[in-house]
């Protein structure tokens, strides 16, 4: 079999090193995956995530005129279908890093069950009442013929 970029092969990893690990290819060749092209996440220990002799799934990244077979198995891997993403109409989203309360395990920490439901519940009551003077504010406004 002839081997070419972009080509998605499988192999058996034959040896493992701190930067990366070097798989037999068809055909007797052997590649090498760069530490940074094992997982999709970051890899500190290559052993944590392929062994030797193991069958992995690699893709042909580059060939040089020396011969040396760059893979990955990052990038052979099925991707996941890309999530749907939420409208960013209505209300503000509250679901944004920079609106958690980042403190908020601190401060409930010495309060009982009873105390926390009832900050959550005037929480939720504030949120509600800020919510519905908001809408009013817009459907008013829409009413003396402004537009957005």
């Amino acid at each position: 079999m002839q081997l070419a970029v972009g080509n998605i092969v499988e192999g058996k990893v034959t040896g493992i090193t701190k930067f990366g690990a070097f798989v037999e290819l068809p055909g007797g060749k052997t590649g090498m995956v760069h530490i940074s092209e094992i997982a999709p996440t970051y890899v500190n220990e290559i052993r944590d995530h392929v062994t030797e002799n193991q069958v992995v799934k690699v893709k042909v990244l580059n060939i040089t005129e020396e011969g040396k077979i760059s893979l990955s198995i990052k990038r052979a891997m099925d991707r996941p279908a890309p999530a749907a993403r939420r409208s960013s109409a209505g209300p503000a989203r509250l679901d944004r890093p920079d609106q958690y309360d980042w403190n908020s395990k601190k401060k409930n920490e010495n309060l009982s069950f009873e105390d926390m439901l009832s900050k959550f519940k005037q929480t939720s009551d504030d949120k509600m009442s800020d919510l519905k003077k908001y809408n009013e504010g817009r459907r008013s406004s829409n009413r003396r013929g402004y537009s957005k």
